[in-house]
């Protein structure tokens, strides 16, 4: 099944879509779409990925979501978007100058919605984007007026940080939202 996945391919233009709106308090920001999810339609749906779980139980809404709630976190005020909306199996597929495009996309779409927190997903993509090393937490930059902050990624590829950690992370998270001026 897995070789059968890696040599599939998508149509071109299946990507997952931002979920985005003015006034939102949080919008996270990932790399790329994982090609598993963007088969399936829901960010971070890939089983064993710990983005839903550790957004259900971090505090950050108030009851819990799996993908296929994805476009039900506007309404807690939540959005989610891309740097690069084209699917690989991994980061390390994209080519530099789809990065460089969508970093100025990226930009130019949070400092249009306004979010009051953007979060990236991935320490990766977060140094790559601000063009320095990035730790986990709040980072000094702002996007216009948004605030932004990084966690790692919960990639289960990501074992470094383990279940406790990732959720630790997504709490601060929650905090830094909520009681940052």
């Amino acid at each position: 099944m897995a070789l059968a996945e890696k040599t599939s391919t998508l149509p071109p233009d299946k990507t997952l879509p931002d979920y985005l709106a003015s006034g939102l308090k949080l919008v996270f920001i990932g790399i790329n779409p994982g090609y598993y999810s963007a088969q399936v339609g829901h960010y971070y749906a890939r089983p064993g990925n710990l983005f839903w779980w550790a957004l259900s139980n971090s505090g950050i809404v108030p009851s819990p979501l799996g993908p296929e709630n994805d476009a039900e976190l506007l309404k807690y005020g939540i959005g989610l978007t891309d740097v690069v909306k084209r699917p690989t199996h991994s980061s390390g597929e994209l080519r530099q100058d789809e990065y460089d495009e969508g970093a100025k996309r990226t930009v130019q779409t949070i400092t249009d919605y306004s979010p009051k927190v953007a979060c990236f997903i991935g320490l990766l993509g977060a140094t790559a984007f601000l063009g320095r090393q990035v730790k986990a937490g709040p980072l000094s930059e702002k996007i216009g007026i948004t605030k932004l902050f990084a966690i790692p990624s919960p990639s289960r590829r990501n074992a470094h940080y383990g279940k406790d950690g990732i959720l630790r992370y997504f709490q601060d998270l929650n905090h830094f939202v909520n009681f940052s001026s």
